[in-house]
């Protein structure tokens, strides 16, 4: 038995027409097909797919289904697969594919490429999942791509330990939908009252969207989260500090009298954890933390009292490219030197 369901085909809504024709391949793979079907020459082959950094795989489901529907003949093929998902090694064969080469030469490049993406999406993810335990990740990139590329990256920071994404797209492949913050637009529509605009969307939004705010369109995170969380008490689920790189908020000056904040409503706070020169630093996460009524041990040993984190583009760096190759002509060692069969036990044939 399979260790669990794959995804739907269906789900990626693929051009397959345009994809079966070779129209995002290539070249040089949709003319080695044209030679194999005018020379009718059908050998079998054994492609072998590999990456060659330590990564957790993503796109895996994708690309089997660039196969199955892409493909001239699926029953023609015998396919082995890893799961998204995976934590996968150097060199370690991933996908294994087995039938005449001309069944499906012509789709090289698409099933690398979903593998790359997803993969790289994936990985990124995960590692910021493992540096944030036990706070939560949500996943805030979409801004900083192309709009088509959402639905897989979505499923890919899904499978690997992010709790949100901040499009419906990025959440469709899972059924859930997107979340996110009052943004600074709306703020500015209201007159760059904070206050104000997070009141106008807890009047309009369901109670059960989660309010987020940003509390820096004034430059003082401390001073408007304070506000915010008078004005919306229990409503408000958290705020989100997103100072400019470029700036120092006004709150790391320390001009608050803690004793007569003690007693504030409390409120989550997310933020991004990147790099930063000015912006926010630690000292003024944990000066909010204690305005807002408790900072736990574990908390203070971690420097960053917050509850959950929103990453941006950083996902999107790093290499984590995959190779095919022909290892075998009709069950016979043929591949180019340097690279030969390597069974890998793991994988599971694909039904």
């Amino acid at each position: 038995m399979p260790r669990r369901p794959r995804l739907d085909p269906a789900i990626f809504h693929l051009p397959v027409e345009r994809m079966r024709e070779g129209y995002y391949s290539d070249k040089y793979f949709v003319r080695a097909r044209e030679v194999l079907l005018k020379d009718r020459h059908r050998p079998c082959v054994t492609m072998q797919v590999f990456g060659k950094a330590h990564a957790f795989l993503g796109g895996i489901d994708e690309a089997i289904a660039i196969l199955k529907l892409c493909g001239e003949r699926w029953e023609e093929l015998q396919v082995y697969a890893l799961y998204d998902g995976d934590e996968i090694t150097p060199w370690e064969t991933v996908l294994l594919i087995e039938g005449p080469y001309d069944a499906f030469a012509n789709l090289e490049t698409l099933y690398l490429g979903v593998l790359a993406r997803r993969t790289r999406v994936g990985t990124n993810t995960r590692r910021v999942v493992e540096a944030a335990k036990p706070k939560q990740v949500m996943f805030f990139p979409a801004r900083h791509d192309h709009w088509l590329v959402q639905t897989g990256d979505g499923y890919a920071a899904h499978i690997a330990g992010a709790i949100g994404v901040s499009t419906d797209a990025q959440a469709s492949w899972w059924g859930s939908e997107g979340i996110g913050t009052v943004p600074h637009a709306l703020i500015a529509a209201y007159g760059g009252d904070t206050v104000l605009a997070a009141q106008k969307f807890a009047q309009w939004m369901p109670e059960s969207v989660g309010l987020i705010t940003l509390v820096d369109f004034e430059n003082d995170c401390v001073g408007t989260s304070l506000k915010v969380a008078r004005a919306l008490s229990s409503r408000l689920f958290g705020v989100r500090l997103d100072t400019s790189e470029t700036m120092v908020d006004k709150s790391v000056i320390p001009r608050w009298d803690l004793q007569a904040h003690r007693r504030e409503p409390a409120a989550r706070v997310e933020r991004a954890p990147r790099p930063r020169q000015g912006g926010i630093p630690a000292r003024e996460d944990r000066r909010l933390r204690r305005l807002h009524g408790g900072e736990d041990p574990a908390l203070r040993r971690a420097g960053r009292p917050v509850d959950m984190y929103g990453v941006g583009s950083s996902l999107f760096g790093g290499r984590f490219d995959f190779t095919a190759d022909v290892v075998r002509v009709e069950g016979k060692p043929c591949g180019k030197v340097g690279r030969s069969y390597r069974p890998n036990p793991r994988l599971e044939r694909v039904e």
